[in-house]
């Protein structure tokens, strides 16, 4: 298995929905290089089972982004099983991650799903069942949080997917309650590690190299899922801090970030490319002005000139 090719700490992209798609993931690769794994933006069971044209397209991928997971959502193991089925037998990624942590109302809440399933153990649990028992052939992973409102439900909860037959988990370091607020609580992490014996990836909080250091040394984690510090910092990967990047590298780069995307959404797409934009200049001093124009652009000539403006 992939995650067993690699003796030191495993660095990984974590899924992050409308942002971790091809474009990005090229991006990623090319900056970075091979030396981390990739989990895409979770796709719906419920939407591969029904061969809706949009998700379908969000499992393709290119060879040169393997290592790479393919992660599902979902509440119900026999939906579930089938969309890892014909994801498995499409597009042939090197696992199948259920996201069991996602805090949005539209997944968590009515659709019984993501982080849901936390109060919800043993569908959890059948989820997993399911997945191993039909011997895909690739790797079954969860992505999961600390709890839904206590963050010792972790210390159950990861327990027994271990012994459902999951390979390995990654764990966010909030429960559904907090979201994206307070501060990600490593140390949580660290007892999940010392109660099973799989690997326990760690997420939450991670924005550069100090921090990736920090969090294996408190969680004692077999590697490290970074999310929102790798948005508009590719480089993170490659052990490169975003400060230590030339200007003018970054600019390139995002440059060819914004043909990737159009060329993978189409001409308008860029306006949904805007988001990446803030994060690439976010605390680069001087780019107020830029800033704002940079959340109306238009089109990549637009944005090109805008780009030329900023001075190195």
């Amino acid at each position: 298995m992939w995650y067993k090719q690699n003796k030191k700490p495993i660095l990984a992209l974590a899924p992050m929905a409308d942002m971790t798609d091809w474009p990005f993931c090229q991006i990623c690769r090319k900056v970075s290089g091979e030396d981390f794994v990739i989990f895409r933006e979770m796709v719906s069971s419920e939407a591969i089972v029904r061969t809706n044209e949009k998700t379908l397209k969000m499992c393709e991928f290119d060879s040169n982004e393997r290592p790479i997971i393919q992660q599902i959502f979902g509440a119900y193991p026999e939906v579930v099983l089938k969309a890892a089925e014909l994801i498995v037998k499409n597009y042939k990624p090197d696992g199948i991650d259920v996201n069991m942590g996602c805090p949005v109302p539209k997944i968590a809440g009515k659709a019984d799903c993501g982080a849901a399933l936390l109060k919800d153990p043993e569908r959890a649990v059948n989820i997993v069942k399911a997945l191993k028992k039909a011997n895909l052939g690739v790797t079954i992973s969860v992505k999961t949080r600390l709890g839904w409102t206590d963050n010792d439900d972790i210390l159950k909860f990861a327990p027994m997917l271990e012994e459902a037959g999951i390979d390995f988990i990654s764990i966010h370091g909030r429960t559904r309650q907090e979201g994206y607020t307070g501060i990600a609580d490593w140390v949580k992490i660290a007892q999940v590690k010392k109660l099973v014996s799989i690997p326990v990836f760690a997420n939450g909080d991670i924005k550069n190299q100090s921090d990736i250091k920090r969090c294996l040394e408190i969680t004692g984690a077999d590697g490290v899922m970074i999310g929102r510090g790798a948005l508009g910092n590719p480089w993170i990967f490659a052990g490169i801090d975003k400060e230590d990047i030339p200007l003018e590298e970054l600019k390139k780069i995002v440059i060819e970030h914004a043909k990737l995307h159009i060329e993978h959404y189409g001409e308008k797409a860029i306006t949904t490319f805007r988001k990446h934009l803030a994060y690439y200049f976010k605390g680069i001093p001087g780019m107020k002005d830029i800033r704002s124009e940079l959340v109306r652009v238009v089109n990549i000539e637009e944005l090109e000139n805008i780009i030329k403006k900023i001075p190195n």
